[in-house]
């Protein structure tokens, strides 16, 4: 169900007007535009870096892991799903793996920036992709499973953002939540990428907790890396601050980029049989929509 942004009002389909009020979404560069005046610039992310991470993605380590790790989540913790909303799905990398092994799974891809939306559309044709704001998604009860990965970490108001997708969700549904973490690795890497903050444990789950969401699973990834990480924040941190593309950070030689790649397939293997890193560069929560 849509919710109508002026009046609150449900509406059954994106393009027609709200029957109550009138009120219509916008089209900006072919999309529908709930947020036009965030749709071609906003603090939470440079739009100039979506070209540089549809080049890398594909190939480096850490976008392969955890495409794999979702994946096997998803099947994991929601079998029986019939559709799912990516929240911030920047150039359709995510969605695009699900659309593979989930054929059958109706998918909605949302990004505020419509130049991510151009390069999700390239990999994703045929599906459904909207430009919004995550602070006021317009659903209510519309989607099995609510994802975000790598994205609330962006917003300042990251409670707000989980409230909206609490109650995009369907009752029994639940989400899926990847957050850069540990307070102590903050580099210049997370300035240039516009990070608002790294989460703890804690803190994440809490604040999800407070969102109406019950966790079912939360656990550290990229743990095996964390010394290599740690090293690379403290060369990075002392070096000067010249690196104006976050995408920079994402070069890496062949050899090492395969040697990451293969221990990050170890740490996966690890916790599809149950074990939880409490220590990691980044953390993945799953979640179940508590019953109101």
């Amino acid at each position: 169900m849509i919710v109508c942004p002026k009046c609150g009002s449900r509406n059954e389909s994106l393009t027609l007007s709200c029957p109550a009020c009138g009120f219509k979404p916008a089209q900006i560069d072919g999309f529908i535009s709930w947020s036009p005046v965030l749709a071609n610039g906003n603090s939470g992310f440079n739009s100039k870096n979506f070209a540089g991470l549809a080049q890398s993605e594909s190939e480096h380590f850490w976008f392969r892991a955890r495409n794999k790790l979702i994946l096997w989540a998803l099947g994991k913790y929601f079998p029986n799903a019939s559709s799912l909303m990516e929240v911030g799905c920047g150039t359709g990398f995510v969605l695009s793996g699900i659309a593979r092994q989930f054929p059958l799974l109706r998918l909605v891809g949302s990004e505020i920036h419509t130049s991510g939306l151009t390069f999700s559309s390239q990999r994703l044709p045929g599906v459904e992709l909207v430009q919004m704001d995550a602070r006021s998604l317009p659903y209510d009860a519309e989607f099995d499973v609510v994802s975000a990965f790598d994205v609330i970490e962006h917003i300042k108001e990251d409670e707000l953002v989980l409230k909206n997708i609490h109650r995009a969700i369907k009752p029994g549904g639940g989400c899926m939540i990847t957050v850069p973490q540990h307070r102590w690795l903050w580099s210049v890497v997370d300035e240039q990428a516009c990070h608002q903050r790294r989460y703890e444990a804690e803190e994440v789950h809490a604040k999800i907790e407070a969102a109406g969401f019950q966790i079912l699973r939360s656990t550290s990834f990229v743990s095996l890396l964390l010394p290599a990480m740690v090293f690379s924040r403290l060369l990075q941190n002392r070096a000067p601050g010249h690196e104006a593309d976050a995408t920079d950070g994402l070069k890496i030689s062949p050899s090492l980029n395969w040697i990451f790649f293969k221990l990050l397939s170890i740490e996966r293997v690890v916790i599809e049989k149950g074990f939880n890193f409490p220590f990691g560069g980044s953390r993945l929560i799953v979640a179940k929509k508590c019953s109101q």
